[in-house]
């Protein structure tokens, strides 16, 4: 769960400072924000 959330963030950031290929798009910040809601969708699942 908290790597889903850390690579979700890395996304959204890179996206962010262009360190993706491509120019800046809202593909890679959809991708970034999925990740991060499957991070907190998996805390909320945790036993």
């Amino acid at each position: 769960m908290f790597t889903l959330m850390a690579v979700g963030l890395l996304v959204v950031v890179a996206n962010y400072l262009n360190a993706l290929p491509g120019d800046f798009e809202t593909r890679y910040l959809f991708l970034g924000l999925g990740l991060v809601t499957a991070g907190f969708i998996m805390t909320t699942r945790y036993r």
